[in-house]
């Protein structure tokens, strides 16, 4: 069945249709109320002489649908699809980034608290998202200080012979180690946890001062103290919170620049009326048919198909679509706010967006379906709100100058990239990177270069031999190195580094985190960059892997700073290498030992300084014997060349 004749065959309810090539791929995915009507639209446009217009039909050779009860699911459904198979015609959300959660491993023995940034129905609890990204941290740090539930990485189904650095810092209870807790104390430090994000301070008041007074009659005053402290944090959040609340509710406000088929987007998010964090996106090639997604008044099913003029498209429709322009804001944004919202499990109460589009009244019922309160999804066109969506577009056109008209960004402003794409608790300072260089297992050496505060610190440059390991293993030399540069701070009382990032992949990854694991650095920020696919994996976050724009400065970053790493591994293993078959080539003539070989290398200088001394001068070092063995080696060396080069020659 051809294309025409398989349109006629499709319902008048509402759903998805997917076009797709001769490949069977899936190009465009699109949502309708009326099916029929939607996908017919397609052909009284598709003959116009605009070659954007047609761009999408010349491709298509096949369509699919999917029927669903009604617009809301269609909707739903339609994002789902754009987001599985990435139709090349469909507008992407490239920039993937999520606000973080807070995640309490409740299905744990010993829960613990991390932050994430993806939620998954594995038995935890998830509180969030929070603005800004770093707010997430600075609660872990604060459940770290006071209520002392980990996020390290050791396995606490078991018991362990010691515990890591954090108990002895007294920002863990021990569970690792029989007797440093009970099961019934880590469960209400837990409940505390629970009832601290929930927001429940009331509760968690109560609870706090009546087992302060129970701990202060005991005489356990280290633990009516700590109840103190922990009480003490309650109130002063407490106080911030009532501050906050009585001002303006939560909203998000979009604006966007559009130049040179180029297009950003900024999102500002507003919490308690006051903007708290902003997101940007970018797109620098915008697919062409990417008006499409703009509903267009749809009807039923009235003319017939033989109707339509030469090649489809009657005149008045052809007129209608050339004067069309290639990008659509309300297109635009009615396909972006499905794939930032559908998918969160909390949206703001306001939303407003700088243009109008058809299914704006549908999805925002939608969403507030989803999350149970009204959602207000708006366009204004005056007074103070059309001003906010202003201010967000100025910035937005701001965001196109750094990104598209490559004015350098500021190191501050890499160094918060970093810390954003990373998901670090703070902006990186300093970041050593270590490589391992050999050949075939042989001469295998190692370097650490630094970089701080925003450019490379050669002062603090260092290289390795590696000691403890033989032929080819890279994961246990680069333990080793990782082992004995740490273990060496540790014992200095010297300041750590904000991120370890680590020449190669998983592997190398996990036996770097092995290192650091052994001398209870377990918190230590810890990353690596894999070969040529650039891609970056931290370590706690290995199955969602950093994948960097490839014009993105913090990309660019990284490279360099992994580059300067390899040079300067590479550079090492060399002069190993020449050392070592220098000193082979030397200590093969017969009279000359280990000692002779330095007195020799350090009056000559070099292997070709000493093969270039006359008699005389070898005479000074070492006895004329010996001389004479020296020039009767080197002089053999020779001739046995030049025969090769001449029956090469011949």
């Amino acid at each position: 069945m051809d294309l025409l004749a398989k349109i006629r065959t499709l319902p008048t309810k509402p759903g998805c249709y997917l076009y797709k090539n001769a490949e069977g791929e899936v190009i465009y995915v699109g949502k309708a109320k009326n099916l029929r009507a939607r996908v017919r639209s397609y052909f009284l446009a598709a003959s116009q002489a605009n070659a954007k217009t047609g761009s999408l039909m010349r491709e298509a050779v096949d369509i699919d649908y999917i029927q669903v009860a009604n617009e809301h699911e269609a909707l739903a459904l339609e994002n789902n699809l754009i987001k599985q198979r990435k139709p090349r015609f469909n507008i992407l959300l490239r920039d993937d980034k999520t606000y973080p959660y807070i995640k309490l491993t409740l299905g744990d023995r010993y829960p613990k608290v991390f932050v994430t940034r993806r939620l998954k129905k594995d038995g935890s609890a998830y509180f969030g998202p929070y603005f800004p990204g770093n707010l997430a941290y600075r609660l872990v740090d604060l459940i770290h200080r006071s209520f002392l539930i980990p996020s390290c990485k050791v396995d606490l189904s078991r018991y362990h012979s010691r515990a890591c650095l954090q108990y002895y810092i007294k920002r863990c209870l021990g569970p690792c180690v029989e007797g440093f807790t009970t099961p019934e104390a880590y469960r209400e430090a837990v409940r505390d946890v629970q009832l601290f994000l929930d927001g429940k301070e009331s509760e968690l008041e109560g609870r706090l001062r009546e087992r302060m007074a129970e701990a202060a009659a005991a005489e356990q005053y280290e633990l009516a103290a700590r109840m103190r402290d922990q009480l003490i944090t309650v109130q002063q959040l407490q106080e911030k919170q009532r501050i906050a609340s009585t001002e303006n509710e939560d909203a998000d406000v979009f604006g966007f620049h559009f130049e040179k088929e180029m297009l950003a987007v900024n999102l500002f998010h507003m919490r308690s009326g006051k903007i708290v964090d902003k997101r940007d996106f970018f797109w620098e090639d915008l697919p062409d048919f990417s008006f499409l997604a703009e509903d267009p008044e749809e009807s039923d099913e009235t003319e017939d198909m033989e109707a339509l003029g030469p090649g489809g498209a009657p005149e008045a429709a052809v007129e209608a679509t050339i004067e069309r322009p290639a990008f659509s804001p309300s297109a635009f944004f009615s396909a972006l706010l499905k794939q930032v919202y559908l998918d969160q499990p909390y949206v703001p109460k306001h939303i407003y967006v700088p243009v109008d589009f058809p299914d704006r009244t549908a999805l925002a019922s939608l969403l507030s379906e989803r999350t149970g309160h009204k959602i207000e999804l708006a366009a204004p066109q005056r007074g103070d709100k059309r001003s906010l969506v202003d201010l967000v577009c100025q910035n937005a056109k701001q965001a196109y100058d750094q990104r598209f008209r490559t004015l350098q960004p500021t190191n501050k402003a890499i160094a918060e990239a970093l810390q954003d794409a990373l998901s670090l608790e703070e902006p990186p300072r300093r970041i050593e990177c270590f490589d391992i260089s050999h050949i075939q297992g042989a001469e295998t050496v190692a370097s650490m270069v630094v970089w701080e505060d925003g450019a490379m610190k050669k002062s603090d440059y260092r290289k390795f031999k590696v000691k403890t390991v033989s032929g080819v293993d890279d994961f246990a030399s680069m333990r080793e190195i990782v082992h004995r540069r740490y273990s060496r701070l540790l014992e200095e009382k010297k300041d750590l580094p904000s991120l370890i990032l680590i020449d190669g992949g998983l592997g190398q990854l996990h036996a770097a985190y092995a290192a650091l694991e052994q001398l209870g650095l377990t918190l230590q920020p810890l990353a690596s960059i894999a070969k040529r696919e650039e891609i970056v994996y931290v370590y706690g976050q290995e199955d969602e892997p950093v994948v960097l724009d490839r014009r993105s400065p913090v990309l660019h970053l990284i490279q360099k700073i992994r580059d300067e790493s390899h040079r300067f591994a590479i550079t090492y293993h060399r002069k190993r290498r020449e050392m070592r078959d220098r000193d082979s080539e030397l200590l093969a003539i017969p009279g000359v030992g280990p000692r002779t070989r330095q007195r020799l290398l350090e009056h000559f200088g070099s292997l070709r300084g000493i093969k270039q001394a006359g008699p005389d001068a070898l005479s000074a070092v070492v006895s004329p014997a010996t001389a004479e063995k020296i020039r009767n080696y080197f002089q053999a060396e020779n001739e046995a060349a030049v025969d090769t080069a001449l029956r090469v020659i011949q």
